[in-house]
Order: structure tokens, then sequence, then C-alpha cells
């Protein structure tokens, strides 16, 4: 019972920390681009991140059930999985990149029940077809994380591309003041998408490990002879409860109000110069994606979509407007979080069992 407490404290931790490590994804735009105050853009992440993460269970499921056997998952492994996840984030957002935390959730989870069952690759669930619904029922890490991980950012930087040259087509004959001005009321909207996206998607990967945690530990009668006031806690079937969903949002909202300064700096300034019309067409590219992708149950990387959109918004305007060498350490960012918090779990794991914690 202590440990399963201790499981659901712990994913809160990491809950709370990716609302501020990724708070700069649904507001760094709208930030560098003066629409708004950093308090202001703050509170509008934090209640449509709240309103998001109420919607749906798609990518929970994904994160929960359909990555790896869960017969090897204990509250042990799903512990380091996610100190592996809260360790690298707490890094990269100290260093100012904007990494993933969908991914080193991902990469945690898998590093610990890989250390679990003693390096045995099937317990890894590659891929799961499912004859009875439609292509995207296609599960697995292959289907849901590694082809998602490289298509997003491409379409988030091609779809970025192909709409902010639309636009400039559009306002070719507009006075810039006319444009900031149309803009700077148009990116209220699309940074209310954006974060109800975020929301949509990030938060539900924690709700899917508690679930998980849940689901684990009745089947293993870890909670057996539980007082009445918490029956709610058995699991018997793989399940998002309504309480997990609410308690999740609360806490993703409350990081996001916490805010993530280092990398809306990153995000809001460095990479490329932004105006209102840049940071719209942004946050609308990046903010489709992301639902597309919670719609189908892939948890994508909101961080990849906004900064791909970004990237391909700057690339529109001029690719000499993109600071290359800040690209390039983001890009090796996102490759090394997988592996990296993978590589600390497992460690983690085995340091567990090498001491006598099982």
């Amino acid at each position: 019972m202590t440990l399963i407490l201790i499981v659901i404290l712990v994913a809160l931790v990491f809950e709370f920390i990716n609302g501020f490590h990724d708070t700069a994804n649904s507001i760094a735009t709208v930030v560098g681009t003066k629409v708004l105050t950093p308090r202001q853009a703050i509170v509008l992440a934090a209640i449509t991140n709240l309103f998001g993460a109420l919607m749906g269970s798609a990518v929970a499921a994904t994160v929960g059930k359909g990555l790896v056997d869960t017969h090897y998952v204990t509250g042990l492994t799903i512990v380091c999985g996610l100190l592996g996840g809260i360790v690298w984030n707490l890094l990269t957002w100290w260093l100012g990149l904007p990494s993933s935390s969908s991914h080193a959730l991902i990469g945690g989870l898998l590093g610990s029940t890989l250390a679990a069952a003693r390096t045995d690759w099937h317990v890894i669930i590659w891929s799961s077809p499912a004859s009875d619904k439609p292509w995207y029922a296609w599960g697995g890490l292959l289907y849901k994380v590694v082809i998602p991980m490289f298509s997003s950012p491409v379409l988030g930087f091609v779809v970025g591309f192909l709409l902010m040259g639309f636009l400039y087509f559009v306002v070719s004959s507009w006075k810039p003041r006319t444009v900031n001005s149309v803009f700077g009321k148009l990116q209220l909207l699309s940074a209310s998408y954006m974060g109800f996206s975020h929301g949509s998607n990030d938060a539900q990967k924690t709700m899917g490990i508690i679930a998980l945690a849940l689901f684990s530990a009745t089947q293993g009668d870890q909670l057996s002879g539980l007082p009445n006031w918490l029956q709610f806690l058995h699991t018997p079937k793989f399940e998002i409860a309504i309480w997990v969903k609410i308690m999740c949002a609360l806490t993703m909202a409350a990081g996001t109000a916490a805010g993530g300064w280092r990398i809306i700096r990153t995000l809001g300034h460095k990479v490329v110069k932004l105006h209102p019309i840049h940071g719209f067409a942004a946050e609308t590219t990046a903010a489709t994606v992301l639902v597309i992708a919670a719609k189908f149950g892939m948890p994508v990387s909101t961080t990849h979509a906004i900064s791909t959109s970004i990237m391909g918004v700057g690339a529109a305007k001029s690719f000499k407007a993109l600071k290359w060498d800040l690209v390039e350490k983001i890009v090796w960012t996102w490759f090394l979080t997988l592996p990296a918090t993978g590589v600390i779990a497992y460690l983690l794991v085995r340091l567990c069992s090498a001491v006598g914690l099982e």
C-alpha cells in the first residue's frame, strides 16, 4: 500500500514538472511576440491545459498498457521509470533546452521494465495489430512512439512552412500595423488552442502510468485489505478513473502556473525573431498535430511539434533567420532523450535490486 502511494506521489511530481517544463510549448510564441505578458500567458496556458487534460484517454491507454508487458511492471519499476524522466527533465530545464517530457517518461518506463525483465527485450511491445479496428489501432512502441517521433516533427516543419507561406501571400498587400493588429488578436485563439492540445496529449501520459500502477497492484493482491474509504484504488481491469483524470489535470495546471522561463526564452526569443503572424502559424500548426495524435492515441512530443513548427515558420521567412547552432543542440537533445532516460531508469532498478529492494 505504501509503495502504491509513493508511485502516485512520484507520478504527480513528474506531472507537475511536466507542467512547468512544457509551459514554454504552449506560451513561448505568444510571449515572444509580446501579445501577452509572461504572467498572462501562464494563466491562459494553465486554464486551457486543465480543460485539455480532461478530454479523452487514448494516449493514457497507450502509455499504460500498450508499450510494455504489464506482468513485469511493479511499483518499483514505475517509480524508477518516473525518476529517470524527472532527472532528465530537470537537467534539460536547467540548460534551457526544450526536450520531450513524453519521451522522457516513455524512455524511463522502457528502461525500468527492461531491467526488471533481466534484459529480456520481448518485454517491450514493439507492435500490436488489431484486426477488428481501423489501421490506426496498430499499437506498440513502433507505431505509437517511434514512427510518430520522426513524422510529427517533419509534419510540424512542413505544415508550418506552408501555412506561413500562404499567410505571407494573403497579407502581402496589408500594412504592417494591420498585420500585427489582426494576428495579435488571432494569436490569443491559437495560443488557447495550443494549450488545450498540450493538455489533451501530455497530461494523459501520467494518467496512464497511475492507472498501470493501480492495475498491477490489484493483480498482485497488493491492495487487499484496504479500508472502505480506499476501495476506489482497486483497479481489476485497466481503466482511467475519473479521479485520476482530475488529479493529473489539476497537477499539470499547477505546474504550468509555476512557469518555465528558461525554455520560454529559448523558444520564444532565441530560435527565430517572431511577430504575431509567425506565432499564430506556429501554434496553429503544432496544436493541430497534437490533436490528431491524441485522437489516435499517439503520445507524441509537444516540444517537438511546437519547436519544428517555429522552425518551419522561421524558414518560410528566411532560412538565414534560424539560429542553426541552437537548432542543432535542440535536435541532439531530442535524439538523446529516450536512451538517456532509459539508461537512468535501468540503472536505478538494478541499484535497487543490488541493495535488496525488489
